[in-house]
């Protein structure tokens, strides 16, 4: 049976092109003729040629004459026959049994009048209404045909389901079960019912429902003998494809966790509220529910349109976030969190009240959905437009999923379609979707991160260039400031206060260039070390931090180093650079500001007693001292 739809189109092809394809009987017979096929799959058939018809009557109102018409006919009838060739394995199985005629009538009647009311059943007239309060389906059993027990249908909201086997002689058997007590199937997306007992003298059933919601539950009606063949290849292919998506979704949410932890922005707990969105609704819409929950099957249709809008909105959400800032239109970015409301709020109501506007109601449930669809899919083309890295991901991981929700659009909107749900479609979408959503969120993850990285580098070179004196490249008092608490823990506890004798003669004299070159020369006389932090405070200011037992001796043996690396360096000067020093130890807790106070009043006792000299609150060694103490270590 896979091959069909292939040798319809090729039957059909011709006459759409010449436009002889005179309505949909003609061309049902045509197809008859390729195989003596099952009628579950004759009526399918039909009743898309019905919708095709349609098309063909409207084609010139709604596209004009010519080729593009037929090419587009061409194209529909290709997608509604790879439609029927990919339908439902359960529905289009050869042992199930597609209902044959359909009546309506009101709840207050009698279910077994109606049935029994020839003049009351459509059988040409595919085209299945909910406006009446209860609508009936009839099956015709024939010799041969595998005695059904169940009835299933898609789940939708419904009051209720009799279910009557009118055997050849006239007997009738009734079961009805409330909405409420209806089970899941085995079926994806499906209820079961249970049959009254059907033998071989039985010739039809009859199903009669109560308050339908939405014409799909009339169109994938059937009856089969057992709820799903689970021993089946295909049937566990599909379940083990579905299971393996929702570990795969399962996964994201763990990623995501991941990713939040280290890069806490909004987008990442949309993505994870998107991927728990789809997660839940695969659940809900396959079997993996049945197997694990089995929850009533009313239970799990009102949870799908709940998390539908929960899906939508998130979705909404997530590319409101996700979309780097400026490459979107502000108007485009202010209306998605209306859009993420608006879905909600819909798939809630429907979801809470089902039955309000009931004939209307999931046709309009669904069209309301068309502006939110809309504003999505400009807000991508624009972001698109502007150069937006991320809105490639999403691009492509949503077009299956948008591709979904035209198909679901279209068909829950047009009356001459018969509702398609695109189920395998949307497993599909949501595995592009959770792949390149994710490789989006961590591809703007390392985008992120990269940019914080170089931001961090350069605040890091920034707050170095505000630490460091241009001229000698000493760090300044800004840094000794912030760095002394971590010195201090470090050992540095004596400060030497440094200023250099007469030094605004030298500018006076020599000018400023050869001042500079004297205060660089005067940096490279402190020769910084593990011990020993030089810093310049300002003009011809700076300070030593040291540490160690001999750190006034330190101290003292770079002052006096002083004129010795001036005069080599800056020749021509009239008489020696000396430098006065005041070095102070600190007291307890002592903080930078006071000891350098008691530091600078030493260095004006220096400067007062005659320059060129140093005080100390520690004697520093002289260098016999030193030696003698080398001397005993070193033997």
């Amino acid at each position: 049976m896979d091959d069909c739809p292939l040798i319809v189109v090729q039957r059909l092809a011709p006459e759409l092109k010449t436009g002889s394809v005179s309505g949909p009987r003609f061309a049902f017979r045509r197809y008859s003729k390729v195989g003596a096929f099952r009628r579950a799959d004759n009526r399918r058939v039909f009743a898309a040629l019905n919708g095709i018809e349609s098309f063909w009557l409207y084609r010139s109102p709604m596209l004009g004459g010519g080729f593009r018409s037929r090419a587009l006919a061409v194209f529909l009838l290709l997608l509604m026959l790879t439609h029927l060739g990919v339908g439902s394995t359960h529905a289009g199985d050869s042992s199930n049994i597609r209902n044959s005629c359909w009546a309506s009538g009101r709840i207050s009647e009698n279910v077994i009048t109606i049935a029994l009311a020839a003049e009351r059943w459509s059988c040409d007239d595919r085209k299945f209404s909910i406006d009446s309060e209860r609508v009936l389906l009839r099956f015709d059993l024939r010799t041969g045909d595998s005695l059904p027990r169940y009835f299933l249908s898609r789940r939708s909201a419904l009051e209720a389901v009799h279910l009557l086997a009118i055997d050849q002689d006239g007997a009738v058997r009734q079961a009805s079960v409330s909405a409420a007590a209806l089970p899941s199937s085995m079926a994806g997306g499906y209820f079961k019912a249970p049959l009254p007992v059907v033998t071989d003298a039985t010739r039809q059933v009859v199903v009669a429902i109560d308050l339908p919601s939405h014409r799909m539950t009339l169109e994938r009606a059937y009856l089969a003998p057992v709820d799903v063949a689970v021993d089946s290849i295909d049937d566990m292919q599909l379940l083990m494809f579905v299971a393996g998506l929702a570990g795969m979704l399962a996964m994201l949410l763990i990623f995501n966790a991941a990713f939040y932890r280290i890069l806490r922005e909004p987008f990442v707990l949309w993505h994870s509220a998107l991927t728990l969105s789809l997660l839940m609704t695969i659940m809900t819409s396959s079997s993996l529910s049945v197997v694990f929950f089995d929850p009533p099957a009313m239970t799990l249709s009102w949870m799908t349109t709940l998390l539908f809008g929960m899906t939508v909105a998130s979705g909404a959400m997530f590319t409101y976030s996700f979309i780097e800032p400026g490459l979107m239109h502000p108007a485009l970015r202010r209306l998605l969190p209306y859009c993420a409301a608006s879905a909600f709020f819909l798939s809630a109501f429907h979801a809470a009240f089902p039955f309000v506007a009931r004939p209307i109601q999931s046709t309009a449930y669904t069209a309301a959905f068309a502006p939110i669809l809309i504003i999505f899919i400009l807000s991508m083309i624009d972001a698109l437009r502007r150069g937006s890295r991320a809105a490639k991901f999403q691009a492509v991981g949503y077009t299956p999923m948008i591709a979904v929700g035209l198909i679901r659009l279209v068909t829950g909107v047009v009356p001459w379609f018969d509702s398609i749900d695109a189920t395998l479609a949307f497993y599909a979408g949501c595995l592009f979707e959770a792949l390149f959503t994710t490789l989006g969120v961590a591809d703007r993850f390392v985008t992120m991160k990269r940019e914080r990285d170089r931001a961090r580098i350069e605040a890091d070179l920034l707050e170095r260039l505000s630490e460091t004196d241009p001229l000698t490249g000493l760090l300044n008092r800004r840094a000794i400031e912030g760095q002394f608490a971590q010195l201090r823990a470090d050992g540095f506890a004596t400060l030497a206060v440094i200023d250099l004798d007469h030094f605004k003669s030298i500018n006076d004299v020599n000018g400023h260039a050869v001042g500079d070159a004297v205060l660089k020369a005067v940096a490279n006389a402190f020769q910084t070390g593990p011990d020993v932090r030089a810093y310049r405070l300002g003009g011809e200011e700076f300070v030593l931090l040291l540490r160690g037992n001999d750190a006034a001796t330190l101290a003292e043996r770079r002052r006096q180093a002083i004129p010795v690396i001036v005069a080599s360096t800056v020749p021509g000067l009239e008489r020696p650079v000396t430098a006065s020093m005041g070095v102070a130890d600190t007291f307890g807790d002592e903080g930078f500001e006071k000891l350098y106070e008691r530091a600078d009043k030493l260095l004006y006792e220096a400067k007062s007693a005659g320059r060129n000299r140093t005080r100390s609150t520690i004697k520093a060694e002289t260098d016999l001292e030193i030696f003698v103490k080398e001397q005993a270590f070193a033997n």
